[in-house]
């Protein structure tokens, strides 16, 4: 299915009837082969914004996966890369595609909300995993962020514009989501993905709570055109009281 390297039907099956961590164990020798990676597109359009804030020193893939965030912090980041995820499959697959040039890279099974790292990062940047968190979750996700960012450091994202409201597209996401609530009604483990809780408005809310200041925007549509106000926020941590901001062209 999607690619004659991807999962079968019954695959994914299995997979959408396990726990997320099992699930992405299951799919980890496939996943990137599948539409759920990250596009190049996206991921080069998020380094291309960060280009000019660096270079970093030290950055952090949040929900890792099979590792193409890493390729981001690499272009980024002058000393380490770091990868987390609390799936061992998909760090299992991220391991054996490290990049044998660049900053140091290292792997991490972790849980992102509870990170087991101190303030030890100038950049921490996250593709496609929010949808695994519910509302409910966001600001103990952004306080972990916040804490493992060092003062004048940089949270990245990519968000995706939402689709015209009777588009395709529109009703793909909105019975993916359904059959996903049901799913979750009547089965356990829950299975956490969702496409339409992580909204920007609220994004930025919760951002604003965590002690983060809206930083650049970015962003490129299929067509080439500018994103607009919906693509790819680049937040960063406010500076406490006292203490001085990053130095200039950093963040």
């Amino acid at each position: 299915m999607f690619s004659p390297g991807g999962p079968t039907l019954r695959e994914l099956a299995v997979q959408a009837l396990s726990s997320v961590e099992r699930g992405y164990d299951l799919l980890a020798p496939k996943f990137d082969h599948t539409p759920y990676r990250t596009p190049d597109r996206v991921l080069d359009a998020v380094a291309r914004a960060l280009e000019p804030r660096g270079p970093f020193a030290a950055g952090l893939d949040l929900c890792c996966g099979t590792g193409a965030g890493a390729g981001v912090l690499a272009r980024v980041c002058r000393e380490s890369v770091t990868g987390a995820d609390f799936s061992a499959g998909m760090l299992r697959v991220a391991r054996e595609r490290t990049p044998p040039r660049g900053p140091a890279v290292s792997w991490v099974r972790a849980d992102a909300r509870a990170l087991p790292f101190g303030p030890a990062f100038d950049l921490v940047v996250s593709f496609g995993a929010f949808g695994h968190f519910l509302p409910r979750e966001l600001p103990g996700l952004f306080g972990q962020v916040r804490s493992v960012l060092r003062p004048g450091g940089c949270f990245a994202f990519p968000v995706a514009a939402p689709p015209r409201p009777g588009s395709a597209a529109y009703w793909t996401l909105l019975g993916f989501d359904t059959a996903m609530r049901v799913r979750n009604a009547l089965w356990r483990p829950p299975f956490v993905m969702y496409y339409r809780t992580f909204r920007l408005g609220d994004v930025g809310r919760e951002l604003a709570r965590a002690g983060f200041r809206p930083g650049h925007r970015c962003g490129v549509r299929p067509t080439g055109r500018p994103p607009g106000r919906r693509a790819a926020p680049d937040c960063r941590p406010a500076v406490p009281a006292g203490r001085r901001g990053c130095p200039a062209g950093r963040c």
